[in-house]
């Protein structure tokens, strides 16, 4: 059974993930561009609101409630979003989105509740976990931790995204049990990080032959910080593709340099 399947609209490629199938959703490609999450919406569920906010890489996450302009959609009018890189929904039929060209788009859902959240997760909003963040938001709206399934899209692998040692080291350390992180020696906290992270099972970090410089894996550092949370792995689906290494289907600002995105939503349920 495929855990992620492609589909096309008007002759264009977009994904979806099985463990979100009662719930319409998409994590859109390139060939997408530009429309605008409106449109994108119409798409998964013509009828749902569309809300978005102004992404920061920080670790803030809003309800619908807290968005003073939920329907403002249109790039011209982005700098009236509030700022925020994580959404999650109180009604039905409610469709958040984020934007990502490396960053990891993850949609998360509530079987129970029906309810969603969409987070954006760059290097710096990981190491702030702000999946968790929103995790801690949806439980704090009812959701309990054995009803949730998240699902983490296309992204920059960790194969090719290299980073400095101290940013792999800092995002990294989040992955890490508490004892794990006081076991660390002082006198050297971020060499002696990345070989605790090497030392994993799977390992979320790996060695770069440019000195100063290490591979990072976010995706793999998320699911390690919802595993520590208790979410089972069963409940985590990560996307078998990698932004910068498929140019045929999505933008990569490692790759072009270039600021432009996919989009990546969810609509809640009643």
């Amino acid at each position: 059974m495929n855990t992620w399947n492609w589909h096309t609209w008007q002759g264009m490629p977009y994904l979806t993930c099985r463990l979100l199938q009662p719930w319409k959703h998409g994590f859109f490609t390139q060939q997408f561009w530009p429309r605008s999450p409106a449109e994108l919406t119409a798409v998964l569920h013509p009828d749902a609101q569309t809300l978005q906010v102004k992404q920061v890489h920080g670790n803030q996450v809003l309800s619908a409630s807290e968005l003073q302009a939920p329907d403002i959609t249109s790039s011209e009018d982005s700098r009236f979003l509030p700022s925020a890189d994580g959404l999650l929904t109180e009604e039905p039929n409610q469709g958040v989105w984020v934007c990502t060209a490396d960053c990891t788009p993850a949609l998360v859902a509530d079987a129970q509740t029906g309810q969603v959240a969409a987070v954006h997760a760059g290097w710096r909003g990981t190491a702030a976990r702000i999946l968790p963040q929103a995790i801690a938001r949806l439980q704090a709206q009812g959701s309990q931790l054995s009803d949730l399934r998240v699902a983490m899209g296309p992204a920059i692998a960790g194969a090719v995204y290299q980073v400095s040692t101290e940013v792999a080291a800092k995002v990294g350390s989040t992955a890490l049990k508490s004892q794990m992180l006081e076991a660390i020696d002082a006198p050297a906290p971020v060499e002696n990080l990345l070989e605790s992270l090497y030392q994993l099972p799977n390992p979320p970090v790996f060695p770069d032959q440019k000195p100063g410089h290490a591979r990072l894996d976010v995706r793999q550092v998320n699911a390690l910080q919802l595993e520590q949370l208790g979410i089972k792995p069963e409940q985590i689906a990560v996307a078998p593709f990698c932004t910068y290494q498929n140019p045929e289907y999505f933008f990569s600002y490692r790759r072009d340099n270039r600021k432009q995105v996919q989009w990546s939503g969810i609509v809640s349920r009643g």
